[in-house]
């Protein structure tokens, strides 16, 4: 499909957000959600970057929030329409909070998330 402009799929993402249950959102640690074209070196759909919360001891004080990165450009690519679009922003979304909460690629592909 032909990408949608940053602030729709700034929308879209904040929509899949906002669907996500709130006790999860609550458990949520350090963690900014980001939106990107695309991925500099890589093909891929988002990214997380920090540290699971299942690794961190003692995460405490002056340090930088984990970053979800979704990227517009593929997942506009991989969509055929919008429906579709807001779709695939919802698992990536999902996918990419597992990796924060420790959930590593393997099991999220045994959950039929990969």
């Amino acid at each position: 499909m032909e990408p949608v402009s940053a602030r729709e799929f700034e929308r879209h993402v904040a929509d899949a957000l906002d669907a996500l249950p709130e006790e999860l959102g609550r458990l949520m640690e350090n963690v900014a959600i980001v939106a990107a074209d695309r991925h500099p070196t890589e093909d891929l759909l988002g990214l997380y970057e920090g540290i699971p919360l299942t690794e961190r001891d003692d995460y405490g004080g002056l340090v930088m929030p984990d970053v979800i990165s979704l990227y517009r450009l593929p997942l506009c690519e991989v969509a055929a329409d919008t429906e579709e679009l807001i779709e695939e922003i919802a698992i990536t979304v999902v996918h990419e909070i597992a990796h924060h909460f420790g959930i590593d690629d393997e099991a999220l592909h045994a959950w039929g998330w990969g």
